[in-house]
């Protein structure tokens, strides 16, 4: 674009009167180059404005000589301006660049990639920000093998970008203690209200009043890994994949987000649901249901994932994050989070030393097959025993 201006202006001032002269399109030209060159590119716009200038002055003629000199006397001045907008950019650019870089490490660090196999099943997750040079929001996930089988949570903080962030390192953090130390899912709930009562006592303004999380809990029993038990607290509905059939799992009691006591409280209440061998369940947030074409209509997973079959979660997630941007045209209005689980089919029975570790003198190995075995009250024993295994295969700690 500026040597399209510099040619501009020799053309139009060959076309003028002679006591015309276009100089503001000279003057353009390093005033485009500034924020889209480097320094040095600017600086050859600016020279190569300043000697077109000169040409159709000299060549063409124009004004009086002292209008000439005003005139070329400003073309440097602009030269000199642009070299200064084009330095102060790329200071801001490099603070942008900084910015979003903490940014993603502080999503990483609070919402970490789960691990691919735990507990006997696959485990896939996506977070898309709304915008593609965005890294940050309030939508959040977790995954946690525990003494009482896999648990995981996906829910939507109210509020964006880093404001949202400490709420939701309140959720993970509250969930992660939970899920080891409650017998049951309607415990950890109460555990992650609880929680974000507190973080409402401490902050100000609308917050304090109006902050809440909106979740879904989920649990696989490691006793009884054929079966589910959700509970969810004013979120979108989880998606069960059994072949190529959909369904929705609604929750038999409507319930309030979390951190919105003050207006109801009653206990919560799990659902009880099965998953065959094979079988996928998919956690998502409101930014992927509320996802709209250019028409304003809402992306429906279960019509547009009906019939599919799926090697896994990692090839749903791929698909269904291709298929919602070619819906919304390449942008999404919200965050996404997207968490996939699918139970593994009947691997080859355990033999007797199956759940063992050599290294560890035959105790349970946590996460585990022989997981599955061991009775829900006797988690906070194993987690001792294993904290006395690495003191005792650890003792510099």
């Amino acid at each position: 674009m500026p040597p399209a201006l510099i040619v501009s202006g020799v053309v139009v001032d060959f076309s003028l009167p002679r006591d015309y002269t276009p100089a503001a399109l000279f003057a353009a030209a390093p005033l485009v180059a500034a924020p889209l060159l480097s320094a040095l590119g600017t600086a050859v716009c600016g020279a190569a404005a300043l000697i077109a200038l000169l040409g159709t002055l000299y060549f063409f003629g124009g004004p009086s000589w002292g209008d000439a000199v005003m005139t070329v006397a400003t073309m440097g001045v602009v030269a000199v301006l642009a070299l200064g907008i084009n330095r102060l950019v790329r200071r801001v650019n490099q603070q942008l660049v900084s910015a979003r870089g903490i940014a993603e490490a502080a999503q990483l660090a609070v919402l970490p990639v789960p691990p691919a196999r735990i507990g006997g099943l696959d485990v896939a997750a996506r977070y898309e920000a709304a915008q593609s040079d965005a890294r940050i929001g309030g939508d959040l996930y977790a995954v946690q093998d525990t003494p009482y089988g896999v648990r995981l949570i996906v829910g939507d903080v109210r509020g964006k970008g880093l404001g949202s962030v400490d709420a939701v390192a309140v959720v993970i953090g509250a969930f992660r203690e939970a899920a080891e130390e409650e017998a049951t899912l309607e415990g950890v709930a109460l555990r992650l209200e609880r929680a974000l009562q507190r973080e409402g006592g401490r902050r100000r303004g609308l917050d304090q009043f109006e902050g809440f999380t909106t979740a879904v809990l989920v649990e696989v029993p490691a006793a009884d890994p054929g079966r589910l038990r959700i509970v969810n607290r004013g979120h979108p509905a989880p998606l069960l994949l059994v072949g190529g059939t959909l369904r929705y799992l609604e929750p038999s009691v409507p319930a309030l987000p979390l951190g919105m006591h003050e207006l109801g409280c009653w206990p919560d209440r799990a659902d009880a649901e099965q998953l065959p061998p094979g079988a996928q369940l998919l956690l998502y947030t409101d930014g992927l249901s509320e996802s709209r074409d250019e028409r304003g209509v809402f992306y429906d997973p279960v019509r547009r994932l009906s019939g599919e079959r799926f090697d896994g979660p990692e090839a749903l997630l791929d698909m269904l994050v291709a298929d919602v941007r070619r819906h919304a045209g390449g942008g999404n209005a919200d965050d996404m989070a997207l968490l996939a689980l699918r139970r593994r089919a009947a691997e080859a029975e355990p033999g007797p030393d199956a759940g063992t570790d050599a290294g560890t003198g035959g105790a349970p190995v946590r996460g585990s097959e022989a997981a599955a075995q061991r009775a829900p009250h006797r988690g906070r024993l194993a987690r001792v025993a294993a904290r006395r295994r690495f003191l005792r295969h650890c003792p510099e700690s």
